[in-house]
């Protein structure tokens, strides 16, 4: 018996570290570390240990024999990945004999090395692995700094509710929040707050993880009307974003127009067609639930300009639509190009996918469901939106036919799923065609002491494990900063700073008050048979955490 690599695999790698027979592939080490889709295990190396599954912060990785029926592919996605390929000299009398590369040790301090004390701006996956890399591999004290009252960035405000074993990697950042070298402010914005040059004269160093939190757009009439929404916005309403809660969402028409070709396109297409009661045992948003409830979509279409080929979803995420319980998955063959495509497919392309899926031609007026599915999504492939119509709403998506005509299709609601774009930062130099930070290998050009980690300094691609090895590159030059005397000295210490932000924001949140939100969404998440139910707005996050904070320990 051998493990499989599942859907939710984060790519982070840390399955790779602690495999004893170096069967998990590629590995940072890798050329095609970063560029596959995810993280795979050779069946001819592997032995059964399960040391990888037990390291696995999302719940990846399982036995081939107990695969569900949903997940059986796996097994075949991990095979097909070695196919064709030699076995490693050293490998044929038997896995424990498996090659290894020369060791590698990317960092050497020196024994007298000190103490920094390094402020990180942003609490999500970029910002936490960056954390976890100098809390477990440096002596360094950490200012985590947040500009919501809570804790989780992406973790918390963008992965989608159905996918509960992805948010575990939260759990793993969370023991962090209360290490005693760790001093949390949330509810603390640069720029409104503390300045970046406040916060560089109390730090050592300081690493920005503040990610892309705005939408690229279509540029295209109508695009601004009520009820064309960007996928931000959306997820954020799904998952309780604080910003997003006074944001109501329409779902009164019975067709929803998705533009885009990502995994965010397919997880709102997803939301918006999946049954709520196997929604209810989430912890989206309840208002969003039971928005979700009153319902009347019964058709998505998901629009991409170039063909199946082409796709910028993953496998894994596709792979999951066409086992939703009640929801049909076919494609428009509307341009003879989707077709061929998928025809002309091998069995390790993208399009691949979607053979044996029917092929329709979307109905230019109403949605379509077939005999025993009450909602579907259409795949629409060679397809772009031209212009919005409606009188004072969504009410026509004007959309390519692939032949240089167009087409109206009648829908209720647009969502741009395009992508993510970075804002600046006060104090900080900003790219705006790249919408990042000017960096060197994390160093932010022209700041010393000043870095970048996460989508704010590569742009918005890769997943959550992908900040594993971006952060472990910034925290690297950091360190290698310090070692060379690089780092501007601070005039202020920890405490100065600890006052200076509650000094100007009376409301800012601790480790205990960050636990007493935990507790509170938890009890009520019991309550209702739910992992947790979201606290929803900045007061409610705020009052929570000053009604339910422990007693201060003595030391």
């Amino acid at each position: 018996m051998t493990y499989a690599i599942t859907q939710t695999c984060c790519n982070d790698a840390t399955c790779v570290a602690v495999c004893p027979v170096n069967c998990i592939h590629p590995t940072p080490e890798e050329r095609a570390f970063g560029s596959t889709e995810m993280l795979h295990i050779d069946p001819r190396a592997c032995i059964d240990c399960g040391a990888c599954a037990d390291a696995c912060p999302v719940d990846a990785i399982f036995p081939v024999d107990s695969l569900s029926a949903g997940q059986r592919e796996y097994a075949d996605i991990n095979a097909a990945y070695y196919e064709g390929g030699e076995p490693a000299p050293g490998t044929t009398e038997g896995p424990n004999f498996h090659a290894w590369g020369e060791p590698v040790f990317g960092r050497s301090l020196p024994s007298d090395f000190g103490p920094l004390r390094v402020a990180v701006v942003g609490t999500g996956p970029a910002g936490m692995y960056a954390a976890q890399d100098l809390l477990l591999h440096t002596a360094a004290e950490v200012t985590l700094i947040d500009r919501l009252p809570v804790a989780g960035g992406l973790v918390r405000y963008g992965v989608a509710p159905d996918h509960p074993a992805t948010k575990k990697v939260g759990d793993t950042f969370s023991r962090f929040h209360s290490h005693p070298r760790v001093r949390m402010h949330l509810g603390i914005e640069v720029g409104r707050d503390v300045t970046a040059e406040e916060l560089a004269a109390h730090h050592d160093a300081v690493i920005y993880a503040v990610g892309a939190s705005t939408d690229r757009r279509l540029g295209i009439p109508g695009e601004d009307g009520p009820g064309c929404l960007s996928a931000t916005s959306f997820v954020a309403w799904y998952n309780a974003h604080p910003e997003a809660v006074a944001q109501g969402v329409d779902l009164s028409a019975e067709r929803v127009v998705v533009v885009g070709n990502g995994n965010v396109a397919l997880d709102v297409a997803r939301i918006l067609v999946a049954d709520p009661e196997a929604l209810a045992g989430t912890d989206i948003a309840a208002h969003a639930l039971e928005a979700l409830r009153a319902s009347r979509v019964r058709e998505v279409v998901v629009l991409g300009r170039r063909g199946p080929e082409d796709a910028a979803y993953t496998r894994s995420e596709l792979l999951a639509l066409k086992h939703l319980p009640g929801v049909e998955l076919v494609v428009d063959d509307h341009d003879p190009r989707t077709g061929a495509a998928i025809d002309a497919s091998g069995a390790g392309d993208r399009a691949a996918l979607l053979r044996g899926l029917a092929r329709v031609r979307t109905d230019a007026v109403a949605p379509t469901t077939p005999d025993g599915a009450a909602r579907r999504i259409v795949l629409r492939f060679h397809s772009g939106p031209v212009e919005i119509l409606g009188d004072g709403d969504v009410r026509t998506v004007r959309v390519t036919d692939g032949g240089g005509g167009a087409v109206d299709l009648a829908a209720g609601m647009l969502l741009r799923a395009i992508g993510y774009r970075g804002l600046p930062v006060p104090g900080l130099p900003f790219d705006e065609a790249s919408g990042t930070v000017p960096h060197e290998g994390g160093r932010v050009a022209g700041l010393p002491g000043g870095y970048v980690v996460g989508w704010i300094k590569r742009g918005p691609s890769g997943g959550i494990g992908a900040n594993r090895t971006c952060a472990a590159e910034t925290v690297g030059t950091l360190l290698a900063d310090a070692v060379a005397g690089a780092l501007p000295a601070p005039t202020g210490d920890a405490r100065a700073f600890r006052r200076l932000a509650r000094r100007r924001n009376r409301r800012v949140v601790d480790a205990r008050g960050l636990a007493a939100i935990d507790r509170a969404e938890r009890d009520r998440g019991r309550r209702d048979g739910r992992p947790r139910v979201k606290l929803a707005t900045v007061e409610e996050l705020v009052a929570t955490a000053r009604a339910g904070r422990l007693p201060r320990l003595s030391r």
